[in-house]
């Protein structure tokens, strides 16, 4: 799928943005291993701290459909520059591998394409986890 794609998906989950608070509005858009794309945008909450990310709730809806890889996400706000994930994010990013094309866009076309663990160098993951026998 051509990035332009997965941007236009994260503009229109954008448009669908609950921001009362901040007037912030992120979308985003996840590619799927199948080929199939998830979309999600922010979700304040009076209790900040309980407020979900656009991306968060895309990669949470591609893994409740059965998702087990994850291609490539975009994410989409109104920023003078590209928007770029949070560190929660780039942390739950990991988790489905280094490798993730992140697509940040802004909403006057411009975007930039890197790898997840670019996002997040040392980062802790799954494999730390792992025990030695």
């Amino acid at each position: 799928m051509e990035p332009e794609e997965l941007i236009r998906r994260a503009v229109e989950a954008r448009e669908r943005a609950y921001a009362p608070y901040s007037g912030f509005k992120v979308g985003a858009a996840v590619l799927g291993g199948t080929g199939r794309v998830y979309e999600g945008c922010n979700v304040e909450n009076a209790s900040y701290g309980a407020s979900l990310c656009a991306e968060r709730v895309a990669l949470g809806q591609a893994v409740a459909a059965g998702e087990e890889a994850i291609e490539a996400v975009a994410v989409v706000a109104d920023t003078e520059g590209v928007c770029t994930p949070c560190g929660i994010c780039r942390q739950v990013l990991i988790e489905f591998g280094p490798d993730i094309d992140v697509i940040m866009a802004n909403m006057r076309g411009e975007h930039k394409i890197v790898r997840s663990g670019d996002l997040l160098p040392y980062a802790f993951g799954p494999e730390n986890l792992k025990t030695k026998e």
